[in-house]
């Protein structure tokens, strides 16, 4: 029976009406604290990834070889990834039960305690192998956070907007993720470019993990003002009169692998090609333009820098692309885009023109925008209310275990293996390719009411859109 203060079943989920005192702000307030909540969150862990692969081989992972090293620190950077299934698996039971919000304040000051903590950390020539440890424990508190924050931030945004323009507003959190890599580059790009390298090796790296406290800060007072989403409200009120029939209630991670495996493995599948896509254009790219092409870090860190900006900007774009023409058709221009472009990156990347990079790394990342942005709408669209939070965080992380957590992994040994990023390029364009195969036999959801079970829902007629509530006009 659910812990949580009683509901009448009687009344109306609150009103997203902002006019109305004591009730959910707008469309918007909710967009922007799920959008700067994510990017705080993704700003500490994408820090870690690149600085796996500009400084953590050598302060952490000390090996005569700079690619062995290089790969160690790959290694605990997939440890974050490890983690965040089970983040999600504790984070989506709770949030299906207790509410999005507050799990997704939790998620947060984990995230950030983490990320600040790694900035006072000793290195390898001060305290051993001590060091390597305590950065992996800090890298599973990363994961087990992040694993948690996914799920509740597009949940939140998708249960207060309408159907109509769902993967408009849903897309906003998604643009967190090329947002905090924006913030995490843009801060090492700068330490890099006003340090002298045996400056910013010795302290200027602990700047941006320490500067993750004072984001964390702001992130936590605006994620505080939200309010709960009124579809889950809802939800919730319904479960309650329920349990006090005395109808028994699996828990959510009981009920998502019962009822809707499908779902979990078509979630995993639409990530798979999204996920090892970013993380070979923006981790990955780093070892290669660094440590293969010879070239200086700025080079990699601003083309990843401008075309992040990109990213950010048109990931909402194609989410209201969605909209108007479906999930899948905009998803599979990015899946099939991707497979045909992994080539042509490698190759431009080799001309050595920091040009040529920028716009190799920014077709890519448009590429994978056109992946990313409908996710968040077309993954919650999959799952009940009531196991929604379950579904979408399972799906999505443990996509992250088997591919992102192993793409910087297997691209290193590939480089290091063959000494030439074409098998890079194939084993990227093989990951679009199941990400194409598995949008193309999955079922549409745009337009899909959230209120209605899909268990209720026939196949064959289509889905109600539902009025845009009070608060919701663009902005």
């Amino acid at each position: 029976m659910s812990d949580a203060p009683a509901i009448d079943p009687t009344e109306p989920p609150a009103s997203t009406d902002p006019t109305t005192p004591g009730r959910s702000p707008g469309i918007a307030r909710i967009v922007s604290a799920s959008l700067i909540g994510t990017t705080i969150e993704w700003y500490d862990f994408f820090l870690y990834g690149s600085a796996a692969a500009l400084v953590f081989n050598t302060l952490f992972f000390p090996t005569a070889d700079p690619l062995v090293g290089t790969l160690i620190a790959f290694v605990t950077y997939a440890i974050g990834f490890a983690a965040r299934p089970i983040g999600g698996v504790v984070f989506g039971h709770f949030g299906d039960k207790i509410g999005r919000k507050k799990l997704l304040v939790i998620s947060l000051l984990m995230m950030g305690g983490a990320t600040f903590a790694m900035g006072l950390l000793p290195t390898y020539d001060s305290i051993g192998i001590g060091a390597p440890i305590l950065l992996t424990v800090l890298r599973l508190v990363q994961g087990f956070a992040l694993g948690g924050e996914w799920g509740g931030a597009v949940l939140i945004v998708s249960e207060h907007g309408g159907d109509k323009q769902r993967g408009f507003w849903a897309s906003w959190p998604q643009a967190g993720a090329p947002g905090g890599n924006l913030l995490a580059t843009g801060v090492l790009a700068l330490l890099a470019a006003v340090q002298s390298e045996e400056d910013f090796t010795a302290w200027g790296w602990r700047i941006p993990f320490l500067l993750s406290g004072v984001l964390v800060l702001l992130g936590l007072w605006i994620r505080i003002s939200v309010s709960e989403s009124p579809v889950f409200l809802a939800a919730q009120a319904k479960t309650q009169a329920e349990a006090a029939r005395g109808i028994k209630q699996k828990p959510p991670v009981v009920e998502v692998f019962r009822r809707s495996w499908r779902e979990v493995l078509t979630a995993i599948g639409t990530r798979f090609g999204e996920n090892i896509s970013y993380y070979v254009l923006t981790a990955f790219l780093l070892v290669y333009v660094t440590n293969h092409l010879d070239l200086p870090k700025s080079t990699a860190l601003n083309a990843v820098l401008i075309a992040s900006a990109v990213h950010f900007i048109t990931i909402p774009l194609w989410g209201a692309l969605s909209d108007r023409v479906g999930r899948r058709p905009v998803t599979l221009i990015g899946s099939v885009g991707m497979a045909l472009w992994a080539f042509a990156f490698f190759a431009l990347l080799d001309s050595k023109s920091f040009a040529v990079i920028t716009f190799a790394v920014t077709i890519g990342l448009l590429l994978h925008g056109a992946m990313y942005g409908p996710q968040a709408a077309f993954i919650s669209e999959m799952f009940d209310t009531k196991v929604r939070y379950s579904g979408a965080s399972m799906g999505s992380q443990l996509a992250s275990i088997v591919a992102g957590a192993l793409a910087p992994i297997i691209a290193v040994e590939l480089l290091k293996e063959y000494d030439s990023a074409t098998p890079v390029a194939l084993y990227l364009s093989l990951a679009a390719v199941v990400t194409t195969v598995t949008v193309a036999l999955a079922r549409e959801t745009r337009g899909r009411d959230l209120t209605v079970s899909t268990a209720a829902e026939p196949t064959d007629r289509p889905r109600r859109e539902t009025p845009e509530p009070a608060g919701s006009d663009r902005v």
